[in-house]
């Protein structure tokens, strides 16, 4: 089993090396497709944040505050 990954491991990176060394034309600019992928899936990110976040301070104001009941003593 370590013989098998192992040489699948280095037949990777033998093969591999020449799509590294691989040059693109157009290296460095964004298309719009590119980025409206990664707008929607910032707007995903966004939109889960502010329930967690108001969720979050209900929390803590649920810890910090003072309880409702007041437990009086019978002395």
């Amino acid at each position: 089993m370590k013989n098998t990954l192992r040489n699948t491991l280095i037949a990777l990176v033998t093969f591999s090396g020449s799509a590294f060394a691989a040059g693109s034309s157009s290296a460095g600019e964004g298309s719009l497709l590119l980025s409206l992928f990664i707008g929607f899936f910032a707007l995903i990110v966004v939109f889960q944040l502010v329930p967690a976040v108001i969720m979050f301070i209900g929390m803590i104001k649920g810890l910090a505050g003072k309880s409702s009941k007041e437990v009086k003593s019978s002395h």
